[in-house]
């Protein structure tokens, strides 16, 4: 069963707890989607539509809140205004300084964009973190690392980009015969990259099942017995959960962009 369903079968379907059918529990079939339409052998999923709307939003609204700006700005200019200066003044400047304001255009973009498809999963008709599908985090994590060893390269040159891997001061024989080169390639090249982008889909995709896990068990729970007593327990863990994924989902947009702004701070220093 897809996840598109899932919940609206068990629902309709009215199993409940004494009715002689088991706890339909959720699991991996919640995050598959039959396609919306198809192109040839390429199927238009549901994530796909929001990420697609999520990203209309946000350059829709920075493109009008930005359009024709004002000295006196109107409400629009001033609410972008504020996006731009939080991002900034959060996550930019204590990592880069000043001179992190030309990553602006990057890091503000892509910190709505992740925010917005994580608070997808709160919304009434979507209700779903494009970000717990881990193919919709691998090219956000390939893109910062494009421009990771881009400025890398630009700052420090193709062979002093790759000396600054190494600790100063460690004798050149540990680094080719020990185990610190090894090390210290696997963490540019795997480590990094793979840490950024499981920790954002790991944490949307456990949020997600454990929402969906409560929201079932309240409308398997909900009958005229006992049952009802735990039902109302169950409503309190969905609320509960809610108002934790709305913290999580802007907590993992922080992260994310917080460490792609310490990742170019990186790459633009010269010591290690």
């Amino acid at each position: 069963m897809t996840g598109d369903v899932a919940v609206s079968a068990a629902a309709t379907g009215g199993c409940h707890i004494f009715s002689g059918c088991g706890y339909p529990a959720p699991g991996l079939q919640n995050f598959d989607f039959r396609p919306l339409f198809t192109i040839g052998s390429w199927g238009f999923t549901k994530p796909e539509l929001i990420a697609v709307l999520c990203g209309v939003i946000v350059v829709g609204f920075f493109s009008v809140a930005f359009a024709k700006p004002r000295l006196i700005p109107g409400k629009t200019q001033s609410l972008g205004e504020l996006a731009v200066l939080a991002v900034r003044d959060q996550i930019v400047r204590p990592v880069l300084g000043k001179k992190g304001d030309s990553y602006l255009q990057f890091i503000v973009p892509l910190f709505f964009f992740i925010f917005m498809m994580n608070l997808m999963e709160l919304i009434p008709l979507f209700q779903f973190p494009v970000m717990s599908r881990i193919g919709f985090v691998w090219p956000l994590v390939f893109g910062v690392y494009i421009l990771y060893w881009y400025l890398g390269f630009k700052s420090k040159g193709f062979i002093g980009y790759f000396k600054s891997w190494i600790p100063p001061g460690v004798p050149w024989p540990i680094v080719i015969f020990g185990l610190l080169g090894l090390v210290e390639i696997l963490k540019y090249t795997i480590f990094q990259p793979f840490t950024l982008g499981v920790r954002l889909f790991g944490n949307m995709f456990a949020g997600h099942l454990l929402l969906t896990i409560f929201m079932v068990a309240t409308w398997y729970l909900t009958s005229l017995s006992v049952g009802l007593l735990y039902a109302a327990g169950s409503v309190f863990m969905v609320l509960f959960v809610f108002l934790l994924e709305s913290l999580v989902s802007l907590l993992q947009a922080f992260i994310f962009s917080t460490l792609t702004a310490t990742y170019i701070a990186d790459s633009l220093e010269h010591g290690h």
